[in-house]
């Protein structure tokens, strides 16, 4: 006797399954010599993948095909068939905490974007996202207000961690999180404002004469262009005072933006003199143990603090002396590749930067010296 394939749902090129919404489900009739034992017909969840639906339908219609032809009187029982044969599903929270451990990102950042994705389309296994659920992802950034940066930071993010997946678990499909069209791109971007020189001198001496830890990180950021996270961070060990050097490097506690963030700066002597009262207030291992957690580096903090002191002043952020400074840079005609070497930008443009040492910290004083404000 044949065995027919019941069509009363949604048409599928798989033998015995029909689908339902994005569902695939095992559904055959059973010859009446055998329905007092399985019933009528016999109906089983799949996956919403295809290419799982069309082995789970096969293996499971191949063993009651096999039971049947025998006249064996034992049932096949159809959960255990499935399970035996079904992949390990692994989800996308389990395999985003493995991406961070094994490619040693920033785990608050890249969480963000995780809890982002989880919030719209849930904890799944990682092959059954699609493109309809990126595109959820982006209607949910855009609702809360994300500018269009902030939008593709975590499209980036979540695509990584799915070409992991992908990679690791031996999956061969197209990233649903890929290329994604962000409308209005860039143009919401605001162009961030810069100091003047009179207003770095008037904030260096208003910090220098403050009796809080905070207001000292202007004139560090203003006088060595680093980023914020990478002087919050800092161990008193990367401090040396005599030869006037600071060393940028990750340590357990604060990882760096990129590989070309770690080096060595010449210090002006505004930035000697805002370490030394910094390290008055440091502890045994870190020039800001109040920022130090045991879970990692609270840069995030201080950022909020720094930036009410300058906005109340001047209207500007904190990451607006980076900004400044590469300004002043380029103004005492400092080579680019130099200028990317003393603030840890990655040089796109030169490539020949990347062969090489690079300039000494001495070679590198002579330029820093051209901007110093004293």
């Amino acid at each position: 006797m044949g065995y027919i394939l019941d069509t009363s749902n949604s048409q599928s090129s798989i033998p015995h399954t029909v689908i339902r919404g994005r569902t695939y489900y095992f559904q055959m009739r059973v010859p009446k010599q055998h329905q007092q034992v399985y019933g009528q017909s016999i109906r089983a969840r799949l996956s919403e993948c295809e290419d799982e639906a069309r082995n789970l339908a096969t293996h499971l219609s191949h063993l009651l095909k096999q039971s049947w032809q025998s006249n064996t009187k034992v049932k096949v029982c159809i959960d255990q068939a499935l399970r035996s044969v079904r992949p390990v599903k692994v989800t996308f929270a389990a395999i985003a905490d493995e991406y961070i451990i094994t490619r040693q990102v920033d785990h608050k950042s890249s969480m963000v974007a995780v809890r982002a994705l989880l919030t719209v389309a849930g904890d799944r296994a990682v092959e059954s996202y699609k493109r309809d659920d990126a595109r959820a992802l982006m209607a949910h950034l855009q609702s809360v207000g994300n500018k269009t940066a902030t939008i593709r930071r975590r499209f980036n993010t979540i695509s990584a961690i799915l070409n992991f997946a992908y990679q690791e678990l031996e999956i061969d499909r197209r990233n649903p999180f890929a290329k994604m069209t962000i409308i209005g791109e860039g143009l919401d971007a605001a162009k961030r404002g810069t100091f003047t020189e009179q207003e770095l001198r008037d904030g260096y001496q208003q910090s220098m004469n403050s009796m809080t830890g905070i207001p000292l990180l202007f004139p560090m950021l203003g006088e060595t262009g680093c980023r914020l996270a990478e002087i919050v961070g800092l161990r008193v060990g990367d401090v040396e005072l005599d030869d006037r050097v600071l060393h940028i490097r990750p340590n357990d506690k604060r990882r760096l933006k990129t590989t070309g963030s770690e080096r060595s700066l010449p210090l002006t002597q505004t930035a000697c003199f805002a370490l030394t009262k910094a390290l008055q207030h440091s502890d045994d291992e870190w020039v800001f143990p109040r920022y130090i957690k045991e879970d990692g580096c609270y840069a995030t903090h201080a950022s909020n603090a720094l930036a009410k002191w300058t906005k109340r002043r001047w209207g500007l952020t904190a990451h607006s002396l980076r900004h400044t400074f590469r300004d002043r840079l380029r103004a005492a005609e400092v080579p680019l590749e130099a200028i990317d070497q003393i603030g840890g930008w990655s040089s796109v443009s030169n490539i020949g930067s990347k062969y090489g040492q690079g300039y000494s910290v001495e070679h590198l004083r002579q330029y820093m010296d051209r901007i110093a404000i004293t």
